[in-house]
């Protein structure tokens, strides 16, 4: 019988996605936090750069380039008291065979992520 993923598994995956994403694109990992109410998920260093970086795991049909402009201005605000920049990184995962239906572990999905929204 096939195991849907909780919310907790989906936001990790769509860490992990982000995540590798960061590694390759030469980011220092300074701090991850992976419980989805705790902000920012990744502080970074690149260039000698602080970065804040909002994952969010985002449910079909709602768009993962969309996200909560009040919460992301905290956001940036709180980046800026500490000369970071913030981003916003919404990853859409959604099942293979109908995006409406729920995913399932070790079963084909769809990611819909553009990468990083600087903020």
């Amino acid at each position: 019988m096939s195991k849907e993923l909780t919310s907790q598994e989906l936001h990790n995956l769509a860490m992990n996605i982000v995540g590798k994403e960061l590694e390759a694109q030469g980011y220092e990992f300074m701090g991850i936090n992976s419980k989805p109410k705790k902000n920012p998920q990744f502080v970074c260093l690149k260039d000698k750069k602080l970065h804040f970086i909002v994952v969010r795991n985002v449910p079909y049909p709602l768009d993962p380039k969309a996200y909560d402009e009040e919460f992301m201005q905290k956001m940036k605000d709180h980046a800026q008291k500490h000369e970071a920049e913030a981003y916003y990184a919404g990853v859409g995962l959604y099942n293979a065979v109908d995006r409406s239906f729920p995913i399932y572990l070790n079963e084909d999905y769809i990611l819909e992520y553009e990468g990083l929204v600087k903020i």
